[in-house]
């Protein structure tokens, strides 16, 4: 272990302790899965509007004042 850190230390690299670096990996896989998750509910939402659309069940007017200006 001594070896990595003098290994980091050489390279002008900043030593991180193991926990933080465990934390940090589980709060990216975390984020990466909610990030998942929200992309498929987003194209979820957008093919329910394209079929509400198609079936005329939803109007093709613009969602936010400015869009059709």
């Amino acid at each position: 272990m001594l070896e990595g850190s003098l290994t980091a230390v050489a390279a002008g690299e900043q030593v991180v302790p193991a926990s933080e670096l465990a934390a940090a990996m589980k709060q990216i896989k975390e984020l990466q899965r909610l990030l998942g998750k929200k992309t498929m509910e987003n194209e979820l939402l957008k093919e329910a509007v394209e079929y509400g659309r198609a079936k005329k069940w939803i109007a093709h007017a613009p969602l936010l004042p400015g869009d059709g200006e």
